[in-house]
């Protein structure tokens, strides 16, 4: 324990001890803290004279606890359990009854601050709720997603160590713009130092995070959502080219950034062009645009909507009709 700490820091110290451990006794709380039993006890009352419900658990060994009722302690998080808690109410969690989690740690320490009716209520849904995973899903490490959080709002250059999917290892020098999130996968967009060019990355593949020295100034106006989405609907194997029977109004609101560039043809026509990895994906995505269309720059998509067609074809029955006519 610091010893320059202030009366009031240890005493919040005392009561994160406190909350984790109920029963402690004053001699443990005291070598925890690095001080003398009596110090423990004036810290105990520091946080009584605050209004913190410490109760004192009779018996041999006169330990503490901290009380249940209407008005909660405060609760003190670490950066990855705060950062965890946020994580899990964006794309869900579910490992938040490991107390070992950062998510299941800082739940834990909501669940022993909250009036005893109610926990229990909450503690048989902890403990008997099973959650379905999301398969598409992929929760970075906090502590990296922390680092680069961080580094953004700072304007920080950082060093990144990255594996592919492939299985590839590199690390880069990059400016990082902003974290996003987008169906269940963390990003971070950012602009390459060696490329000059802009990046977006998979948190969850980075193996290795370092704040270097220095700063830059992100893009004037920077629309991370956006820019995320359109930068992850070019640049693929296969390009792609598609004219829409409808104006760009009509049909903007239907299709996904992550598809491609839409733009206006005039004549009440829009023109879609983007490129995809999986030209079969791409044919499902276009199956939705409610408007006549037509594929013209693609072979492979092509292809992969004419296989599309003959599947839904097939599905409803039309086939077959055709077939007994002809």
């Amino acid at each position: 324990m610091n010893s320059d700490a202030s009366p009031t820091a240890r005493a919040l110290l005392a009561l994160e001890l406190i909350q984790g451990s109920p029963g402690i006794t004053a001699d443990r709380l005291a070598d925890k803290l690095g001080v003398s039993e009596r110090a423990a006890r004036r810290y105990v009352g520091i946080l009584r004279e605050a209004e913190v419900p410490i109760d004192s658990v009779r018996g041999p060994y006169d330990g503490y606890r901290v009380g249940r009722g209407l008005r909660l302690p405060p609760l003190m998080f670490t950066a990855a359990e705060a950062l965890g808690l946020v994580m899990a109410v964006l794309d869900g969690h579910h490992d938040a009854g490991d107390p070992t989690d950062p998510v299941g740690s800082a739940l834990g320490k909501i669940m022993r601050a909250l009036p005893e009716p109610v926990a229990a209520q909450a503690e048989a849904v902890r403990r008997t709720t099973a959650p379905a995973p999301d398969r598409g899903a992929a929760r970075p490490e906090p502590g990296t997603t922390t680092a680069l959080v961080q580094a953004c709002s700072n304007h920080r250059p950082v060093r990144l160590c990255y594996r592919s999917e492939a299985g590839s290892e590199w690390c880069m020098d990059v400016d990082p713009w902003a974290v996003v999130v987008r169906h269940g996968r963390w990003y971070l967009l950012c602009r390459s130092r060696a490329a000059d060019a802009r990046r977006a990355y998979r948190i969850d593949r980075m193996r290795e995070v370092e704040v270097l020295d220095g700063t830059f100034s992100p893009p004037a106006g920077l629309d991370a959502v956006a820019m995320l989405e359109e930068h992850l609907a070019v640049g693929w194997e296969y390009e792609t080219e598609v004219v829409i029977d409808a104006p760009f109004d009509a049909v903007s609101r239907c299709i996904p950034r992550a598809v491609g560039r839409l733009e206006p043809l005039g004549n009440g026509a829009s023109r879609l062009v983007g490129s995809t990895s999986n030209p079969a994906w791409y044919a499902e995505q276009l199956a939705g645009i409610p408007a006549s269309y037509r594929i013209v720059g693609g072979p492979e998509l092509r292809e992969a909507a004419r296989i599309l067609g003959r599947r839904l074809l097939a599905a409803s029955g039309a086939a077959e009709e055709a077939d007994s006519a002809g």
